[in-house]
């Protein structure tokens, strides 16, 4: 390769240096690299940059071996020339760059050597998607700083606010710039270094880089240009990739250099951004073809982007092709200088093919922008610029992003970087439109400019020099042009509006985020964003960005079919107006606070209001909104209402100054109006066949991240227009909206033109609704921030208890987040704190765990729950209801109301005076119109009205009294003069007076059916002098509104004479009824009443009594004088009245002078209660229900009582039958058989041989006794390299070791019975308790089997669950006939002798099949005890049951069942605490299955007859004449020593060989025996770990007291003759090396060697007294744990009952010796002095049994998860050694396991579903790093558990979303571990699912 580029080298042009080698000869890289070095660095170096130009020409030649790119013939010839293919030539290329810039010297030394340089103060870390980085809002001084994990953990940001968080789009670490974060939160690294203590650069030592460097960047981008091919179809998509992926070593060598530090940064950036150098390169001479087609393919691609070069002259002699395009555009388009012309040639035709929309507006823009336009021209001058061209047009590789910021720490880089970006930002914006990845494209582009704008100096410097803000807003709106269609709102002809279409992609995929979060970010600057509100043409752009989105997504109301395809493009649309255009407005607004800026706003307002003008225009709007249409998007109304309400709330501005004319006023309201009729429509199931997505519309328009965008400001804008509107108008307007005019009628029939009879009344509830929202919200009309933020979370905290991550989702915050109500801040603690109770994390018995709660202070229920405001924030309708519920329940609790009460009344703030006049809606008489026909439909029943509605009636008129304008004088009696009221019902507008007006009679229209028209008449002039007026006035009470909107409209349009014709149209059709309807007529009605008259009857209605209501002002003067009314009012609807009463009374002595007259009155005339059939039914209903109810409590209190008795009789199963009388006369008492209930059957009967009964249990392998371990320190995570976990020093390792350690010294049979297996795997069986049939059970299985519901669990594999209980199961362990308990056999006191006894017993197991049962006959019982055994060997893995060295010996079985009982006995003994000192019945009480299980572990030990001659039992109790002939001859392995067997296990071998059921006596007889086993076991163990010292003395000792009366029974006594024997072999010898292990290192005492002994036996003593517990059915004592041993023996009967328990109890006195004790011993040692001739060594480790287990823990973990997750989530897989995707640890043994992961799949077992079966046998449970929670595999299911780390507010973070510090839940962990132990995790969890072994 290197003669080859030597050759070139040769055969160049003028060859003017000697010193190079000749040709043919390997050219020594570095020795000519440290040359050129020499030649640069003399005063003259021109013949050195020649040498070296020519040398990099040929290294770096342009004839690169790209095949993909370059001619066929110069791709053969380089290929010829380079011999190694194209990657070789490209490597070798690096090689000499690094060699060059080194300067012959070793690179790695140079990057040493530069590095020390360093003169950056910043981090800069550049990460890539997915990265774990840390955000601290106390630290951060810009919104999206952010820091790596290293600065993050070596600053000091306790008490922070902070979180950690995955990066979504990439990003930087922060650290070290002031700009964004303040200094204190720097790390330790970036603290200190400033650049005035490092050296100096050395000249030289960069030198050959400034040559190299600029070649090697015209290089990359020369591979860019060539390997470019346009057009870029998908083909060309995988070239592009095939590109990069060559260009991969140069880009990180680039990347890598970037990391050296400062000093090679600044020569970079000299590089990039020196013109001349750009110049130089890329217009080279003339003759080189090849340069010349590298710059042909640029242009091709600048002009194929649309782009112009601007260079109008001959380039190389070639003219340029789209040189006068960009002109021509400019001309084109009505010669305005700053138009946009639109050249972008491949957009044009897709937007002219798709839509045919000749009026575009154009839009003009500031004259600040050049000749060219923003969008069409492109002028690159230095190697940044063309690279940053190329790196857009390949769609940001993501190499060449992180090489762009990794320089962003050079500061000069950082603002010629910026400008290049902004130079390119509206190719940026074609490239994403067309981009097929543009999501991954969206992110990369975030990734550089949230680094380059977040800065608030370079976005001014960019906004300043750059025009930055016109080409961000231009880009925007060029963006969306491309999806524009014509509105179909209200005029869908003759609209000239256009609307974004939000089913495109563009709008669907959020493709426009990255420009619109590049704009919110740089109006967060206050520098930026005055710049913005000052600059009027900017300002027009924008306005006409908004209106695009103004009225999209229209919905028009589906009257006949349901809609056929429901579009979800709603969401895109609300996404769209939050993004786009309310985010920058809260941007605006942020800087809008204080009086200086009154300016900005009125500059807004005015734009606002122009582009209202011209959409009213547009879409052809009169005052009529279109029917049955309603679009929820209306951002340009909600600019102008928020910058109103800031400026009357912040910069004093006069509202009036800035609001507009009447008509505009009346325009602006018509369409927010139409939303909130809409929501009401929608709610009342109007608009059902548009779909689930409308509803999704209202829920979203009201949503916690929406509602502050959305409905507030409209509502806060109908309040504006109400305030400055006429009030009738408006309120005409709002019923007439709400569609509910013709309810409004005093008749009792009707007809609704517009509305069906089901939707009446919701709409009316709807209506009535809206208006107390209205006139009572305050959010933008006088709260401060504060008094929001409170009355947001009691409205949150009301509807439900909420956690404190929830809350903060639901609250709004104000969007930007600048504005200083930000989540997390410290106004949010305190206002929480202020309402909410904190309700720790708790658990329920069920096993659901809860997180942390805030509940609402009682205070705050009795004085601020504000169901308005309620209202107003629920997306579900049940949440009113539940806030009301927990509301009542409240009262009822708190004993401050009984009943059920009504929304309560609440006090509100006081207005703003700006907004006064929105109270004038409370007075003016169409209100009070309605009010009064509403309270009279009530009183006399009419259909449709709630109580609802009489809710809000009362509210608003106690809204009115509240805000009563002027206090009347008690002068105005005499107004009821006759031309006082001329046209209308009342006499002025004040609702005071008003109130005691009575009406006489009301003329309404009504169908020919209504019973009113069959009355007769009154004359029409009634005496009552107001009678005739009343008829004429009166006569339709809503043509009234009818003319007064009329009239309002002749005000407005004096100008326009046909005004009239062409405002309402409408209003005489109004009445006129369609054809198929009844025809109206006319009646009168007498009335007669007064508001006042109507409460006060209301009140006796409500009250049901006659004369309810008296004055309270009667008895005590007192309440008119000082009138306590509360602020805030509990109470139903008679409270309400009584409250509106007395304040009406206060307000005016009239008032209180008619209600005193009207209560005066006898009785009241009540209207007739004629029931009507409507009303029947609802009683009959009422009647109907009650009756269902009573029956319905009878049948459950019936189906209590027998499932009561059912779970009596059910548990009671294993009870011990005690009362039976014993009879002693009679040999063999009659027992009464136990009975059992069937669960499924409902049958009791017993147990039978035909039909056996059965219990429902659960079999489970289990390996938590394997985890016990012998030493209290309990094992911790390992959170470091060096903590490793190892587990020798478990329990299942020990036992391990000791079977294997037996079976490589005797013979296998005989090892198989020395010892017990499943410590791991072991079976553990356990029971609901409830019994069934056996042949119930196969046909409940077979219709499970035939069940298609998806069950969690496979009943293939025999599960099921309890029919009774639903407890999880999977066999029957069948019930064994008879008697159930055994302790009557044979309960009286034996007499016997123990030698009889031991005689007996050996008879019995010797007698083969001795059971009633004969098993050669196959009965059903025996077929079943067959199949469970086989369950239960099926159970656990085949390792866990194979240990003997013949596979499938018999022997093996023999071990594995008597195995399956010690490990339930000793699971037991666990679950009561490792101890028996509790005593009492089985704490799993009479769930204890023991007993069922022995019965058929003993029928089939009895299928295996263990030889007569090995029996164990022999050897127990009878001496061998020859010792000798036991030993096993040499070829033959010995027998296990009986002193090497497991006592326990020779217990359960003898109790299963005998026949069932056993007698007391026998079982006492075998403990008895065991126990001097046993105890001699303990004696020869405590013998090996004394010292040589300690054991002469014994000897001796002992010695003396051999001939005293009880020596055996003396533990001195047989200490001495066991040490005396056992010396005989070579047991005690070799002590040499192992002395110190062995030695434990106290003095043996008698006290301290007889706790020894106890100890050793306590656990033979425990599980022998639970057996006996289970088989006898006896109770256990309870003691203290000082003397578990004497009781537990005494129980067991080993204690003599003479025994006094005066002096110290010593253990020995138990013993009772068979045989005598010498000569046993002296046998029993023989067998072990034999063994020990050869193995003296472990001899000794069997003799040393570890019997003292604690009880199994899982790990301890850390406190702070942070600990566990930094070290775990980096960590690597051992198998692949890459970083896991979902890495996760066992909770058990602490190993590192890949979740999913297919590296280390095995046989499609993937890792944590094998771990699990390894571990725990099937259960594992493992703490998933990623998510913090726990997931348990249970066999073949999985579930996820929860989280045992919580956050300071007792909160979950799964996932890890909110990234805040997470701390140990200690009793949720406890919870866990009891769940393992008591293998319960079956039944507590209830989501299980299958995992398919991909876990």
């Amino acid at each position: 390769m290197a003669a080859a580029a030597a050759a070139a080298a040769v055969g160049g042009p003028q060859q003017s240096q000697p010193e190079l080698p000749a040709p043919g000869l390997a050219l020594d890289k570095a020795a000519t690299a440290a040359h050129l070095k020499a030649a640069l660095s003399r005063p003259d170096n021109r013949a050195g940059a020649e040498e070296l130009q020519a040398l990099l020409e040929r290294v770096l030649s342009a004839e690169r071996p790209l095949a993909s790119a370059a001619g066929g013939e110069e791709a053969a010839a380089a290929a010829a020339g380079g011999g190694g293919g194209p990657g070789a030539a490209e490597e070798e290329a690096l090689e000499w760059c690094k060699c060059l810039l080194a300067g012959g010297g070793g690179y790695d030394e140079f990057c040493a050597a530069v590095r020390a340089y360093d003169p950056a103060a910043l981090c800069g870390l550049v990460w890539t998607a997915n990265f774990v980085a840390y955000r601290c809002r106390t630290c951060g001084i810009s919104p999206c700083m952010s820091l790596c994990a290293e600065c993050f953990h070596q600053g000091d940001h306790t008490g922070h606010d902070f979180n950690m968080f995955r990066s979504q789009a990439g990003g930087a670490c922060d650290c070290g710039d002031s700009n964004v974060m303040r200094e204190s939160g720097f790390c330790k690294r970036h603290q200190i270094k400033s650049s005035s203590n490092i050296p100096c650069v050395p000249k030289d030592l960069l030198m050959m880089s400034e040559f190299v460097l600029p070649r090697f960047i015209f290089c990359l981008i020369q591979y860019l240009r060539d390997g470019y091919n346009e057009p870029a179809d998908v083909s060309s998509e995988k070239d592009l990739n095939k590109v990069l992926q060559l260009l991969e070593p140069q880009i990180s060598f680039l990347e890598d250099l970037t990391k050296m530090g400062g000093a090679m940064r600044s020569v970079l950036t000299q590089v990039l951004t020196n013109q001349q150098n750009y110049k130089d390169l890329t217009s080279g001479p003339g003759e080189n073809a090849c340069a010349k087609k590298s710059h042909e393919k640029y242009l091709i691609a600048l002009k194929s982007s649309g782009l112009t070069y601007p260079e109008d002259k001959l380039v190389y002699g070639i003219q340029e092709p789209s040189a006068g395009t960009s002109t021509l555009a400019v001309q084109g388009f009505a010669g305005a200088t700053g138009t946009l012309g639109q050249v972008d040639s491949s957009d044009e035709e897709d937007q002219d093919g798709s839509q045919g929309l000749g009026k575009r507006k154009r839009v003009k823009l500031s004259s600040g922008t050049k000749d060219q336009s923003i969008m069409d021209v492109l002028k690159h001058k230095s190697f940044l610029e063309e690279l940053l061209f190329w790196t857009i047009k390949y769609e940001f590789p993501q190499k060449m992003v992180t090489f762009l910021l990794n320089m962003l720490p050079d500061q000069e880089y950082k603002v010629a970087f910026t400008k290049t970006f902004v130079q390119h930002y509206a190719f940026i914006m074609k490239t994403l439109k067309k981009s097929h990845e543009s999501d991954t494209m969206s992110n990369r582009i975030v990734h550089i400019s949230v680094q380059l704008f977040s800065n608030e100096e370079l976005a001014r410097q960019v906004t300043e020099e750059c025009q930055l803000l016109d080409i961000m807003v231009t880009v925007l709106l060029y963006m969306m042009e491309s999806c524009l269609i014509k509105s179909e709102l209200q005029d869908e002809e003759n609209s000239l509006h256009v609307v974004v279409n939000c089913g495109e992609a563009l709008l669907k995929n959020n493709t426009y985020w990255p420009l619109v979060s590049d704009f919110i970010n740089i109006l967060s600057h206050q520098s930026v964003a005055k710049r913005f509100l000052e600059d009027h043409g900017l300002l027009v752009t924008w306005m006409n960005f908004v209106s695009f989105f103004q009225g999209m997504n229209l919905n028009k109301r589906e009257l006949n079919e349901h809609v056929e395809f429901e579009s979800q493009t709603y969401y895109a649309a609300f996404a769209a107006e939050l993004e786009a255009c309310a985010q920058p407005m809260w941007g605006l607004l942020s800087h809008c606070k204080i009086r200086e800026t009154q300016e900005y706003t009125r500059n807004v307002v005015r734009y606002c209001l122009e582009a209202l003008q011209d959409w009213f225009d547009a879409i052809n709007f009169v005052d009529e909104p279109a029917p049955n249409q309603v679009t929820f998007h209306l951002p340009l109304h909600r600019y102008y209402a928020m910058f109103l309400s800031k400026a009357v709330k912040c910069q004093e501005l006069d509202l009036d100054s800035v609001l507009p004319d009447q008509e505009m006023l009346m325009k602006l309201m018509i369409h927010p109006l139409q939303i909130q009729a809409s929501l009401a429509e929608i709610h009342s199931n109007m608009w059902v066949r548009n779909g689930l997505q409308i509803k999704g519309q209202a829920m979203t328009y009201v949503q916690s991240h929406f509602c502050n965008s959305m409905i507030d400001p409209d509502i806060y804008l109908l309040q504006v227009c109400a305030s400055r509107l006429d009030p009738d108008y408006f309120i005409s307007s709002v019923f007439e909206r709400f569609k509910v005019v013709d309810l409004l009628t005093m008749a009792s029939q009707h007809q609704n033109t517009v509305l069906d009879a089901e939707h009446e009344r919701s709409m009316l509830e709807g209506a009535l609704t809206f208006l107390v929202i209205l006139l009572s919200l305050r959010l933008h009309l006088g709260m401060s921030d504060d008094e929001i933020l409170r009355a947001e979370m009691v409205a949150q905290l009301c509807m439900n208890d909420r956690t404190h991550s929830s809350l903060l989702d639901l609250i709004p915050e104000n969007p930007n987040p600048k504005s200083g109500i930000i989540p997390g801040s410290y106004s949010f603690e305190s206002v929480l704190s202020a309402v909410a109770d904190f309700k720790a994390p708790v658990f329920e018995p069920g096993g659901s765990m809860q997180q942390g709660m805030y509940t609402p202070k009682a205070e705050v229920w009795d004085q601020e729950f504000d169901p308005v405001m309620v209202i107003l924030r629920t997306v579900y309708r049940r949440d009113v209801q539940s806030a009301m519920d927990r509301y009542t329940a409240f009262l009822k609790q708190s004993g401050k109301f009984p009943g059920n009460p009504w929304p309560p009344y609440k006090k509100r703030t006081s207005l703003h005076p700006s907004y006064k006049g929105l109270m004038r809606l409370l007075h003016c008489k169409t209100l009070h119109i309605v009010l009064f026909t509403l309270l009279y439909k009530i009183l006399m029943d009419h259909q449709n009205l709630s109580e609802h509605v009489l809710c809000m009636v009362l509210y608003l008129i106690e809204l009115g009294l509240e805000n009563s304008t002027e206090d009347e004088s008690d002068e105005e009696t005499s107004v009821g003069g006759p031309e006082r009221c001329h046209d209308s019902w009342f006499p002025g507008s004040n609702l005071v007076s008003n109130m005691r007006h009575f009406i006489n009679y009301v003329r309404v229209r009504v169908p020919e059916t209504a019973p009113e028209v069959k009355r007769d008449s009154p004359a029409s002039t009634s005496s009552d002098n107001l009678g005739s007026l009343q008829n004429s006035g009166t006569a339709q009470v809503f043509s009234l509104v009818a003319e007064r909107r009329k009239k309002f409209q002749e005000i407005i349009n004096r100008s326009n004479s046909e005004a009239n014709q062409v405002v309402r149209p409408k209003t005489s059709s109004k009445w006129s009824a369609p054809g198929s309807a009844p025809q109206l007529t006319t009646a009168i009605l007498e009335i007669k009443e007064s508001i006042l008259s109507l409460l006060i009857k209301l009140h006796h209605k409500l009250s049901g009594k006659q004369n309810s209501y008296y004055p309270p002002w009667l008895d005590d003067i007192e309440i008119l004088i000082q009138p306590e009314i509360p602020k805030y009012s509990h109470g139903d609807g008679i409270t309400a009245v009584e409250r509106i009463l007395l304040k009406a009374a206060l307000q005016s002595r009239m008032n209180k002078r008619i209600i005193e007259e009207i209560c005066r009155k006898v009785t009241p005339p009540v209207p007739p209660k004629k029931i009507t059939a409507a009303e029947k039914k609802t009683l009959d209903k009422e009647e109907r229900r009650q009756k269902a109810r009573e029956r319905q409590q009878k049948l459950l209190a019936e189906f209590a009582s027998r499932q009561k008795s059912f779970m009596e009789t059910a548990m009671d199963v294993d009870s011990p039958e005690n009362d039976i009388p014993m009879e002693i006369t009679t040999a063999e008492p009659q027992v009464s058989e136990a009975v059992y209930d069937c669960v499924i059957c409902g049958q009791s009967g017993p147990s039978s041989e035909d039909r056996p009964t059965g219990l429902v249990v659960l079999l489970q392998a289990s390996s938590v006794l394997g985890q016990c371990r012998d030493n209290v320190e309990p094992k911790k995570l390992p959170i470091t390299e060096e903590e490793q976990i190892y587990p020798w020093d478990t329990c299942a390792a020990v036992h391990d070791v000791r079977l294997s350690l037996l079976q490589r010294y005797f013979k296998d049979s005989s090892c198989l019975l020395a010892v017990s297996i499943g410590w791991e795997g072991g079976v553990y069986v356990q029971t609901c308790g409830h019994t069934l049939h056996i042949d119930c059970h196969k046909s409940y299985m077979e219709s499970l089997r035939n069940d298609q519901v998806l069950q969690g669990f496979s009943v293939d594999k025999g599960e099921f669950t309890c029919p009774l209980c639903r407890q999880f199961a999977n066999s029957v362990l069948p019930c064994y006939p008879g008697s159930n308990v055994e302790n009557n056999l044979w309960q009286r006191p034996s007499n016997k002798s123990m030698q009889d006894l031991i005689k007996e017993v050996e008879e019995l197991q010797g007698r083969p099949g001795a059971f009633p049962v004969s098993i050669s006959s196959e009965t059903n019982l025996s077929k079943e005890m067959e199949s469970v055994m086989k369950d239960i060997k099926n159970t656990t893995q085949k390792k866990y049951r194979d240990y003997s060295k013949t596979p499938g010996s018999p022997d093996n079985d023999f071990l594995f069942m008597y195995s399956v009982a010690r490990t339930n006995l000793e699971l037991e003994l666990i679950h009561r605490g490792g101890n028996l000192c509790s005593g009492g019945a089985s704490t799993a009480g009479k769930r204890s299955c023991l007993n069922q299980l022995f019965h058929v572990l003993a029928l089939h030990m009895r299928l295996y007859s263990i030889d007569s001659e090995y029996n164990p039992w022999k050897k127990l109790t009878q001496l061998v004449e020859d010792m000798n002939s036991q030993l096993g001859n040499e070829e033959q392995q010995p027998e296990v020593p009986i002193l090497y067997h497991d006592v326990t296990s020779l217990l359960l071998i003898q109790i299963l060989m005998m026949p069932q059921p056993l007698h007391k006596e026998h079982f006492t007889c075998i403990v008895k025996v065991l126990f001097t086993l046993l105890y001699t076991q303990a004696l020869a163990a405590l013998s090996v770990k004394c010292s040589e010292e300690d054991r002469s003395a014994w000897k001796h000792m002992g010695a003396l007291k051999k001939n005293t009366c009880d020596a055996e029974k003396s533990y001195e006594v047989l200490l001495s003759f066991i040490i005396n024997e056992l010396s005989k072999g070579k047991l005690y010898h070799e002590e040499g090396t192992q002395e110190c292990v062995m030695i434990s290192p106290i003095a043996w005492s008698p006290e301290s060697m007889e706790k020894y002994l106890q100890d050793f036996c306590l656990p033979f003593l425990r599980i022998t007294s639970l057996l006996q517990h289970h088989l006898f059915g006896e109770d256990l004592p309870s003691c203290q744990e000082e003397e578990e041993f004497s009781v537990l023996a005494s129980c067991l009967g080993l204690l003599p009952t003479f025994y006094q328990t005066e002096h110290p109890f010593i253990s020995a006195s138990c013993l009772e010796w068979p045989v005598p004790p010498f000569d046993i011993i002296t046998q029993w040692c023989f067998e072990i002095k034999s063994f020990t001739e050869r193995h003296a060594e472990q001899g000794k480790a069997l003799l040393i049994q570890e019997s003292r287990w604690k009880l199994p823990h899982l790990l301890q973990l850390p406190e702070n998860y942070n600990t566990i997750f930094q070290y775990y989530h980096r960590k690597t897989c051992s198998v692949c050694t890459k970083v896991p995707k979902d890495p996760a640890v066992c909770l058990v043994c602490g190993t590192f396991v890949c979740l999913k992961g297919l590296c280390c799949k095995q046989q499609s077992y993937c890792e944590c579903v094998l771990h699990s079966q390894n571990c725990g046998a099937g259960t594992g449970i493992f703490l998933l790093i990623n998510a913090s929670v726990i997931i348990i595999i249970r066999g073949h299911r999985f579930c996820l558990w929860g989280s045992v780390y919580l956050d300071a507010h007792g909160e979950e973070d799964r996932d890890l979303r909110r990234g805040k510090p997470l701390y140990i839940c200690k009793e949720r962990y406890k919870v866990l571990e009891q769940q393992w132990i008591s293998h319960t995790f079956d039944h507590i969890n209830k989501r299980w699912g299958p995992h398919y072994n991909g876990l």
